[in-house]
């Protein structure tokens, strides 16, 4: 979803519209070619992430060139300082900003944008809680050893299997989607002689300016209990009023309060407040039409990251400071004690983190027909220009966002600086796919060769948790580094890995 006054594809930022001088007529108005393609534009980049005196890049004191001797390529370079320091700074400010209206805010790391169980130690070690998405994700919170009242199980189908596991865990909250998931949820626990704690996720119907796959907070998707009235089989009540009350008396459940999630890739705080504001005004009233009290509020995520020059995410701090306004305003209106906040980030905590680390192998330069700018004109009245394609070792198997939503990235040369022009590339894989992007317009040097390393920032959120075996690639690992040392987090996958689940004939 492309707001009229941007024209990138996946998202919009308030200076993306300034940000129109190209060097190439195939480049998109909003790229223009950096003052120095050697440099590590701040807002793509972990903290610990510079050149080194031999140019090529180092993170956490560790250099590329090492990296790649001992793990090999593609691979996932995390540095961990950067991710305790991104996930205190929302812990801290939402606290900060939340103190004098309901003591602080829980925030919940959502595991879905990337998880293993050195994450899920540093998320409860910087006092962060876990948001989970399946079996699979409790499984690994399970085996890090997290303590299951800091956990959430979310889901649109959740199987009685997951259930029983979250009631297992005991764990802190189930996120319920559907009447239907309440009910099944509610007579588990109840088969039991247990209550499972529960929240109910609502879809506000407030639009996020995002990519429309990732905007979850409009009417027609599968999320989410819909609070426009007339929507279920009880005259003038809404789904989520119905299910409100199905909660509120059902023995198997705790009704802990509501939540929402509106879209991801989120710069603006605007729908963030007005989502808080609605589901405020509907919690009051169903408290007071039930008799009931909800004790918890929970906002979800969403929270955009930098993934090329001209996004601007905003500070945790200031995304803080303008919901705890409205949530402060809002419930002094109502004459209600504010619910107890919590928050979902995912992306804005690993996603800037991270690095793809590639090694490039074929390079070949097309010619693009495009409209004249200057110039000899050819027989259909344009010119061709060049385009460069650089081939790397990973692709869509590793990275599948830009396929699946056009979204962009930027890159650099990482094993050395150059002093060559800056030529328009595209950076693909090897994967038998035209489609098969993994940066699509960017500036590289002329001088880009077979051999040398390229890295690709902001891929922490979503890239190896999306990741596939297509061509019976093998999945990257993961490295952290910190002060100096690189140690595998999740270890690559061989070619081994593959064949052993073949049963064979």
């Amino acid at each position: 979803m492309t707001c009229s006054a941007c024209p990138r594809r996946n998202g919009c930022s308030p200076v993306t519209a300034q940000d129109t001088t190209n060097a190439s007529p195939l480049a998109p108005e909003w790229l223009s070619v950096p003052k120095d393609l050697n440099a590590l534009q701040e807002p793509l980049w972990a903290k610990t992430v510079e050149r080194n005196d031999d140019g090529g890049l180092a993170v956490g004191g560790v250099s590329v060139a090492a990296l790649k001797e001992q793990f090999g390529t593609p691979l996932f370079v995390l540095d961990e300082a950067d991710f305790r320091a991104r996930a205190r700074a929302f812990k801290d400010s939402f606290d900060a900003a939340f103190a004098d209206i309901c003591g602080g805010v829980d925030v919940y790391y959502a595991g879905k944008s990337f998880l293993c169980t050195a994450v899920v130690k540093w998320v409860e070690e910087e006092g962060l809680r876990l948001d989970t998405a399946s079996g699979g994700e409790l499984a690994v919170a399970a085996r890090a050893g997290i303590a299951g009242e800091r956990v959430a199980l979310h889901g649109n189908n959740k199987s009685d299997a997951e259930v029983t596991r979250a009631l297992d865990m005991k764990l802190g909250r189930i996120v319920v989607d559907s009447l239907d998931e309440l009910v099944r949820v509610g007579a588990l626990a109840e088969a039991r002689g247990e209550q499972a704690k529960v929240m109910l996720r609502l879809t506000p119907g407030v639009h996020a300016h995002t990519h429309e796959f990732i905007a979850t907070a409009h009417e027609d998707q599968k999320f989410g209990l819909s609070m426009a009235g007339d929507t279920t089989g009880q005259a003038g009540l809404s789904a989520a009023e119905e299910a409100v009350a199905a909660a509120a008396a059902h023995p198997g459940i705790e009704l802990l309060g509501l939540h929402c999630h509106i879209g991801s890739q989120i710069f603006e705080p605007d729908g963030f407040a007005l989502a808080a504001e609605k589901l405020l005004r509907f919690l009051a009233a169903m408290q007071e039409k039930y008799s009931i009290t909800m004790p918890e509020l929970d906002l979800g995520g969403g929270y955009g990251i930098a993934y090329t020059p001209v996004d601007t995410p905003r500070p945790a701090a200031e995304i803080a400071a303008a919901m705890a306004d409205v949530v402060r305003s809002t419930s002094a209106e109502l004459g209600i004690d504010s619910p107890r906040i919590s928050i979902e980030p995912g992306r804005a905590i690993v996603g800037s983190t991270t690095f793809t680390l590639y090694e490039v192998g074929t390079l070949k330069t097309v010619r693009v027909d495009a409209p004249a700018v200057s110039g000899g004109r050819d027989a259909d009245n344009n010119v061709t220009y060049p385009r460069r394609y650089v081939s790397v070792d990973g692709g869509m198997s590793d990275n599948a966002r830009p396929v699946l939503y056009d979204a962009d990235y930027s890159a650099v040369l990482a094993s050395r600086t150059s002093s060559a022009a800056g030529q328009l590339s595209r950076v693909v894989g090897k994967h038998c796919e035209s489609g098969d992007i993994v940066v699509r317009d960017v500036y590289l040097p002329g001088d880009v060769a077979a051999g040398d390393l390229l890295a690709v920032p902001g891929t922490g959120a979503y890239c190896w948790a999306l990741s596939s075996n297509y061509n019976y690639l093998a999945r990257p690992g993961v490295v952290a580094v910190r002060d100096g040392s690189a140690r595998l987090i999740v270890r690559g996958e061989t070619e081994e890995d593959l064949l052993n689940r073949d049963m064979g004939a």
